[in-house]
């Protein structure tokens, strides 16, 4: 009788023990929460304006009417970092959505079809990956001219050879795959069983690579500003705050406070990525 009483608890714990989230997870969602928060109602956070400064109380150390600080025109460090955080977290979500779209795409269809399709898309992919990322977008940002939506575009051309890597894989796994040949053998043309079958399947990969290229992209994006391919002044890019920073290190919050968050988003993203790739 007793061991029919344990049985049901001893499940129930192994249940609720596989659905438990590491407390770094959690600290990492709750980060991402954070900035994501910032870049979207950056007035809820601080109540001082990024652009104008008061000359008396430029580079004041942090304290608690300026937590991170005033830069060299006495303005709010802390603000400027607050409405900074938008344009980097768009510019990251465009990157990742033209490298997953432009990438998958063709990792999509090289990996479907197969034959002379494989083998030109195959050439295109490694011809990217022959040149390191961060000089493929300093190449294109060069091209395309100097702002931070050029900088994300940019980004996103340097990463599409990734996710077309990764999606041909899938793809050619899940091609393999006994559901995929009896849609075939019960008559299901080439592109019902491509978006029907193949293309759900295959892209449960991309999420984790998607969210692991969001860290990437802000750093990458931010290089590019810290370079002078971003915005230019008076934004508040973290890649440029932290290029500001730099010609005053003798206060050197003005270069800490913006690299603590970039470094804490970035290390945030791959962990909650590390997780999903477990979980998946």
């Amino acid at each position: 009788m007793s061991s029919l009483s344990t049985a049901p608890r001893a499940s129930a714990t192994g249940w609720l023990t596989s659905l438990s989230v590491p407390a770094s997870v959690v600290l990492s969602f709750a980060v991402i929460a954070l900035v994501i928060a910032w870049s979207l109602v950056p007035g809820r956070f601080t109540s001082q304006n990024p652009f104008n400064g008061v000359p008396a109380e430029k580079l004041l150390a942090p304290s608690a009417g300026h937590w991170f600080g005033t830069d060299h025109l006495g303005r709010d460090l802390y603000t400027r970092v607050v409405y900074g955080t938008a344009s980097s977290v768009q510019s990251a979500l465009i990157a990742v959505v033209i490298a997953a779209v432009a990438g998958g795409f063709i990792g999509l269809l090289a990996g479907f079809f197969g034959g002379w399709v494989d083998i030109v898309f195959a050439r295109l992919v490694d011809v990217l990956l022959a040149i390191p990322n961060f000089l493929l977008a300093v190449i294109v940002v060069t091209a395309i001219g100097f702002d931070t939506t050029n900088a994300a575009i940019a980004t996103g051309i340097s990463a599409v050879a990734v996710f077309a890597r990764v999606m041909r894989s899938e793809v050619i796994k899940t091609r393999q795959a006994t559901f995929v040949e009896s849609s075939f053998l019960l008559g299901g043309s080439r592109w019902h069983v491509l978006l029907r079958h193949v293309l759900p399947n295959a892209s449960r990969s991309i999420l984790p690579l998607a969210v692991l290229q969001f860290g990437l992209s802000i750093l990458v994006i931010a290089s590019l500003a810290f370079l002078g391919y971003g915005d230019p002044p008076p934004a508040s890019d973290w890649g440029l705050l932290i290029s500001i920073g730099k010609d005053y290190l003798k206060w050197p919050w003005l270069v800490y406070a913006p690299a603590f968050v970039t470094i804490a988003t970035v290390l945030s993203v791959n962990r909650i990525s590390r997780w999903l790739r477990k979980t998946d």
